[in-house]
């Protein structure tokens, strides 16, 4: 500024940096004003990876809808599904989370810029806090407001809290997405091994053939970091006294580097895991064939207690459900080729009353 009007580095008397540039500004209303929308803009960017993840999971939901599996309860067989209500199922909670990360970011767009050391806006002219807010609209493009309450703005930090939370639980979701991811693939030989990840690794030093599923494994380790920033954000919050809140430098770090992590974390998962993804089609439908929770089928027909002694005599003898139904006499080949066949065993059916 004093070069532009003609003076020297440092000669003050005619353009001072406090009296005429920042007069109207404090470290606390202007630094957490950019914290938030620096916060905003990065959530931004972790939504979008977000939603390429949920594209992803979508094309499998559509490439395993006819591979029949067996749905499992507290790790325990339940009721047949197919492969793609599993994966869709995963995108639907992609999809819930992007939802949750975009509608709280809009709370980080009401900002107290212009209420300089505790909101009451001293030292600033009349009318300069509306000014700033219109002038950071026009140079962001962003739909940023003035806080309703300057004061309660530049001390409260519940925005930050509720992002995140928000953060949290998009990390909870995709972390037990990873679990199931492991579990699925677990064996190959003596695990469930429905599906295969992509081979990111030679196999194991010490035991040849053997490929850990280390892209889950590093997601869900970025979430935990994650769900721990929490608890730090959180407790950062709490600790404001009176007028300002002096922990925002360990809110804006955990939050900047926990929405960069989410974003890598998604991307990692996208493009080195989900679309590599093959299903073993005849293994799944063989655990079908075999599984005990074939019966659940057969309750509305015979009852649940005839249902559960045979189920229960299937699981001693090592019998399968379909042959002692036949050697009971409880129903035709027919009706039970209907009854249990997997197809109609993944939607609901209508019952002769």
């Amino acid at each position: 500024g004093l070069e532009l009007m003609g003076h020297r580095k440092g000669e003050y008397q005619y353009l001072h940096p406090n009296d005429d540039v920042n007069r109207s500004q404090s470290t606390n209303d202007v630094y957490p004003t950019s914290v938030k929308l620096g916060v905003y803009l990065s959530l931004q960017d972790a939504s979008a990876a977000l939603v390429e993840l949920q594209n992803a999971l979508r094309a499998k939901a559509v490439e395993f809808a006819d591979v029949i599996k067996m749905g499992r309860t507290q790790l325990q067989d339940a009721v047949p599904m197919t492969l793609g209500q599993e994966f869709g199922a995963y995108a639907v909670m992609i999809g819930e989370a992007v939802n949750h990360l975009r509608r709280i970011g809009g709370d980080l767009l009401a900002v107290n810029m212009g209420g300089t050391a505790i909101g009451t806006g001293i030292t600033s002219p009349p009318g300069y806090a509306d000014l700033v807010t219109v002038k950071l609209a026009e140079i962001t493009g962003l739909p940023i407001v003035q806080a309703e309450n300057l004061v309660e703005a530049t001390q409260d930090s519940g925005d930050f809290v509720a992002v995140s939370a928000t953060l949290k639980r998009a990390a909870v979701q995709l972390s037990k997405i990873c679990n199931d991811l492991r579990l699925l693939s677990s064996g190959p030989r003596a695990g469930l091994g429905e599906i295969n990840l992509p081979a990111m690794q030679p196999g194991s030093s010490i035991m040849p053939g053997k490929v850990n599923p280390v892209i889950p494994e590093v997601v869900s380790q970025v979430c935990f970091q994650l769900i721990g920033y929490d608890m730090t954000v959180t407790m950062a919050a709490e600790a404001s006294q009176l007028e300002l809140n002096m922990a925002e430098p360990i809110m804006a770090h955990d939050l900047m580097m926990g929405t960069m992590m989410l974003r890598n974390a998604a991307v990692t998962l996208t493009s080195r895991c989900i679309t590599g993804i093959t299903a073993n089609r005849e293994h799944c439908r063989d655990l079908v064939a075999h599984s005990i929770g074939l019966v659940t089928a057969l309750v509305p027909t015979l009852g649940y207690e005839q249902s559960a002694a045979i189920a229960k005599e299937a699981l001693e003898s090592g019998g399968s459900v379909y042959d002692l139904v036949l050697e009971r006499g409880a129903l035709t080949k027919a009706e039970l080729d209907d009854l249990l066949s997997p197809e109609k065993m993944t939607a609901p059916r209508s019952w002769p009353l």
